[in-house]
């Protein structure tokens, strides 16, 4: 019996022996972290079993595995810079986890300027983009992948190929440059950043206000942006393939009229102006009359066969919208390859992008190349490394500006070619002088620029102690524009001419920047404080020439070279320079992480500017206070995570003006032709008196100098606040503003300031900006394993102009008679007010007069003066093209392997100028009568329309409804659904066994719909002129990471 009780005992000591091993391989679960945007393993990140303290840290490939103490848990996983996440998890569970940046997060490394800082230390106004939603936008330029998203900051674009964008921080500043500086990977530049590839794109960062951008000093006036490319990470070897084809559409054409409608307008023009319709010389023969009640009728019309006597043209019915535009395509492929170790890391990439506008014969292409690198020579002491690249880009603009305004005119009865195919159609006797827009863009389309432009810098650190840092680099901007133009001779219809010609364009151009900082950081208890001081030189080179030669026998870009031609021959060329020499200190000084302060300071002097002025002095200093760090407060951090109060201020200066403002110019004047008398103010004079095309010559002068020039100097106080609601789920910052430049410099009319002696520049006017700013967001994940992530923001200002010296005043609009621009928003609009329409004759009587031109169905016109008639006292204050506010909405969605994001985008409250449309939409007769015209003034007022709003149809202008009034003052609002992305991304289950870390395929749409004002009469209140049109796009990309 005991051997059996011991035996049974025994038995079930092996069985439980047996069983542990499964029991706590039971209770283990295993998995991976990712991150979100590229798919790539996360090494480092906790990992925790929640409401306890086992845990665990995922490896260099982003594995983990960790023993759970209880079957059913919750696993916490965090990482500086990641969101947080949460993952319900049962003992045996294998799961993948995928953790997003947390661009609000309070530890985050924000670049500030030669330096660093925790983004809860900083006191100033600094923006944090989200390279992640730019590179959403497939644009060939990184800032037009921005709009909307940074509040404050407005960038304007038309849908040019090359992706040239305005931006604008915290509005207009001066009546001069107002573009911002740029620094990329520390070295200042003032633009082509559709010249860098944003696949090669770390982190930008936007400086707003003065504390924050006054480390620039003189060329700080108008904001910051910096922009840190990439850089190798430590842990195995990384290779990117990104690529993406869309197709832009050009869906917003104006409506014109075609050949019926054109004849039907003609005939009503006429008769209204009681001329006779069959007089036109364009070739339209009517049968008309009068009907029983008297008014005219229109029975039917005939064209001839061909317009010309020739018969080289057939009449047609051309859409030349049609005629001008295509599909566009566009393409983009990038490699990329980086590495990492304690010895250094390298970033190499090659990019590729092909852009076929939407207009024919338009395009634009960018090869580029980078190569990042670092080398720790001596472990953390010293490090050498280099950030350098070089692109090349080449692009057909368009040959005339206006375009799409020649599209519009050229009648619709002439045809795109002649009848043989080979020749252009083009006007004939009696029709208006517009070129066959079809023609003019062929004929340009091997006007092709090619710019190189290599960028960059290469730098030492020295870290002799502890905390002391010290760096030098040397940056280099150097670009290497070139262009043939080639001018062809033609005949389309009665234009014709018969001299080829070809203009050889180039200009170089070097900048170099060499920058030494030294910096010290230091922390005593609750003590935190660093201090930087720095030396920078700078100095640009500019060398230009022109080369012209006409007369060509064969007109083929292979000939068509100045040794090819046997005409006249024209040679210019040119150079100019400027320095600056820059002093700046800055420290930074934290009291247990709770009271904040920044001083700075920033000693700058310019060649550009006169002997007495050549330095300015920029101050600035900042203060926070983080109230939810407070004692306090310690019953509140269960909700609040984060509450800080900011105030900055701050001087910044601008010094965008000529390199040779500060100087008295001397030039000689030979004027055209024959040089003894078709200039005016020639300096050659015919001393012998026989005349002939080579004679003497002085001297004149045409800009007296200014010893006292000076910095424009922008003052701007800050006043914000960064709050955070549940561990940063709910964040957002709300920012109010006031910026003051003075010193603005003006160049008075000649005879205003000085006389004989030609312009002067000098400092005189000021101008205001106030304005907010405000962003807000959420984001979480539910239970069932959607993320979200929800953020907006809203900004505006308001601006105007304070002072300007009394010989300008009347030059920025007015009635020169004391009503000018001060005290109101620069660019504002003075016209008259259009009162509505003349609808009966009881409207005319008791109108005032109008010089003759009242009649029914013309613009009634306010008197303002009540006196009576209607004459240039009459104009006021019509519209700002300033917006109320700006706003943007992003929303951010993802669920397992999907994910879906929107962004709107919209412009609220802003006046535009539709005149050089709606002139040509609903007028016969302002411009040319004899153009075509909008499909609008088929609706014009008429007896039997008496509702319109469009004035009546006539070919005279005896009311002068071209003068600038409300009727072309339109409300520009808009909403635009800017861009709409669906992407999904390859298990890596599956991905892995064909040896790929990371495939995510993705469409998306840009500018899909558009929601405007009911007032506004054009197709796109955000172009609302003859601008290269916005397209609609839709793309198809790929990523692939190895």
């Amino acid at each position: 019996m005991k051997r059996l009780i011991f035996r049974t005992k025994r038995s079930m000591v092996i069985f439980l022996l047996l069983l542990f091993p499964i029991l706590s391989i039971a209770q283990v679960v295993t998995g991976k972290v990712i991150l979100f945007e590229d798919k790539e393993a996360l090494p480092g990140v906790n990992v925790l079993e929640k409401g306890t303290t086992n845990g665990t840290i995922t490896d260099i490939d982003g594995n983990f595995s960790i023993h759970l103490k209880s079957p059913n848990s919750t696993l916490v996983f965090s990482m500086v810079g990641m969101i947080k996440q949460e993952k319900r998890v049962n003992a045996g569970d294998k799961v993948d986890i995928v953790l997003q940046p947390d661009h609000y997060q309070l530890d985050q490394i924000v670049v500030t300027g030669y330096s660093t800082q925790k983004k809860s230390d900083l006191t100033g106004s600094v923006t944090v983009v989200s390279v992640d939603d730019m590179m959403k936008s497939a644009e060939n330029n990184p800032l037009k992948g921005l709009q909307g998203r940074v509040p404050g900051m407005e960038i304007t674009a038309n849908g040019n190929p090359s992706g040239a964008a305005t931006v604008r921080i915290r509005g207009i500043g001066t009546l001069n440059n107002n573009d911002p500086l740029f620094v990329i990977d520390g070295v200042p530049t003032r633009g082509g950043m559709h010249e860098l590839n944003s696949n090669d794109i770390e982190n930008i960062q936007v400086l707003k206000d003065a504390s924050a951008a006054s480390i620039y000093g003189s060329r700080a006036a108008n904001g910051v942006i910096i922009v840190t490319t990439k850089k190798g990470k430590e842990g195995k070897i990384k290779l990117n393939f990104d690529a993406y084809v869309t197709q832009t559409f050009y869906n917003n054409k104006l409506e014109v009229m075609n050949a019926k409608e054109y004849g039907q307008a003609l005939w009503q023009a006429t008769v209204n102006s009681s001329e006779d319709p069959n007089k036109n010389n364009i070739g339209y023969t009517y049968k008309w009359g009068y009907d029983d009640n008297g008014e005219a009728a229109l029975y039917d019309m005939y064209l001839p066969k061909y317009l010309d006597t020739d018969k080289t043209m057939l009449t047609s019915d051309t859409d030349w919208f049609d005629a001008v535009s295509q599909k566009g395509l566009l393409q983009s492929y990038n490699l990329s390859v980086s590495n990492g170790s304690e010895r250094g890391d390298y970033f190499f990439s090659l990019g590729y992008l092909s852009n076929d506008g939407t207009l024919k014969y338009t395009s634009f292409d960018r090869f580029s190349a980078r190569m990042n690198a670092s080398y720790h020579i001596i472990k953390d002491v010293l490090t050498i490394g280099e950030n350098f690249s070089v692109n090349r880009t080449s692009e057909v603009q368009i040959p005339d500006d206006n375009i799409l305004d020649m599209a519009l005119k050229a009648l619709p009865l002439i045809p795109v070619h002649t009848v043989d195919g080979k020749g252009w159609g083009g006007p004939t006797t009696g029709m208006n002088d517009r070129h066959n827009p079809a023609r003019l863009l062929y004929d340009n389309k091997d006007n092709k620029y090619a710019y190189w432009r290599l960028f960059g810098n290469a730098y030492i650190n020295l870290q002799p102690l502890k905390g002391l840092n010290l760096r030098s680099s040397f940056g280099l901007d150097y670009t290497n524009y070139y262009k043939r133009n080639m001018v062809h001779s033609y005949k389309t219809g009665t234009l014709n001419n018969d001299l080829s010609s070809v203009t050889l364009g180039g200009t170089y151009t070097t900048k170099w920047t060499w920058s030494n900082t030294a910096s010290y950081a230091k922390q005593i208890g609750i003590h935190n404080f660093d201090v930087l001081a720095g030396l920078e030189m700078y100095k640009e080179e500019q060398i230009n020439f022109s080369a012209y030669k006409d007369g060509f026998l064969v007109e083929t870009p292979e000939q068509m070279w100045p040794d090819m031609g046997i005409g006249t021959s024209k040679v210019t060329g040119g150079a100019t320079s400027y320095a600056l020499l820059s002093y700046f200190g800055k420290a930074n000084y934290a009291y247990d992480n709770r009271y904040l302060a920044s001083v700075t300071l920033r000693y700058d002097g310019s060649s550009r500017f006169g002997k007495n002025n050549r330095f300015g002095t920029f101050p600035a200093f900042s203060l926070g206070y983080r109230i939810s760090e407070e004692a306090y407060m310690e019953k509140t951090r269960d909700w609040l995570s984060d509450l800080k109060l900011r105030f900055g201020w701050g001087q910044t200066g601008n010094q965008e003006t000529a390199n040779t403002a500060v100087h008295t110019l001397y030039v000689t004047d030979y004027g055209m032709g024959d040089p003894t008398w078709t200039s005016l103010n020639g300096t050659s004079y015919d001393l012998t008196g026989k005349g002939g095309t080579s004679l003497p010559s002085g001297y004149k002068k045409v800009q007296q100098g200014n010893p006292d020039l000076k910095w424009e100097t922008t003052t701007q106080t800050n006043i914000g606040l960064d709050f955070g609601f549940f561990d940063q789920k709910l964040y957002g910052t709300a920012e109010y503003y006031i910026k003051k430049t003075k010193d603005i410099l003006v160049q008075p009319p000649y005879l205003g300031i000085i006389g004989e002696g030609g312009y002067c520049w000098y400092n005189g006017a000021s101008m205001e900006n106030k304005g907010f700013e405000v962003s807000l967001g959420y984001r979480d994940q539910t239970p069932f394993g959607l993320s979200y992530d929800i953020s907006g923001n809203i900004s505006g200002y308001r601006n105007k102009v304070t002072k300007l010296p009394s010989d300008v005043e009347n030059s920025y609009g007015g009635n020169g008679k004391g009503d000018n621009i001060l005290g109101r928003p620069i660019n504002s609009f003075y016209g008259y007010i259009a009162d509505g329409l003349f609808r009966t004759e009881e409207d005319i009587a008791d109108h005032a007069t109008q010089n003759g031109g009242e009649d029914l169905g013309r613009i009634r016109y306010r008197d303002l003066n009540d006196d009576g008639k209607i004459d240039d006292d009459d104009r006021t204050w019509i519209g700002s093209p300033h917006p109320d506010f700006m706003y943007g909405l992003n929303i951010e969605l993802s669920y397992k392997n999907f994910d879906l994001s929107a962004f709107f985008y919209g412009v609220n409250g802003i006046d535009v100028n539709t005149y050089a449309v709606k002139s040509e939409t609903d007028f016969w007769s302002i411009n040319d009568v004899r153009s075509n015209k909008g499909t609008r003034l088929l609706n014009a007022w008429s007896p039997s329309n008496p509702n319109s709003d469009i004035p009546a149809i006539t070919a005279l202008n005896e009311n002068d409804e071209g003068r600038l009034s409300t009727y072309f003052i339109e409300n520009g609002s808009f909403l635009k659904l800017r861009n709409l992305q669906l992407g999904y991304t390859l298990p890596r289950k599956i991905s892995e066994k064909a040896f790929i870390e990371k495939f995510r395929i993705y469409v998306s749409g840009q500018n899909l719909f558009t929601i405007k004002s009911k007032n506004f009469s054009g197709v796109d209140p955000e172009n609302a002129g003859f601008g290269y049109p916005i397209p609609t796009t839709f793309t198809v990309g790929v990523n692939i990471g190895f």
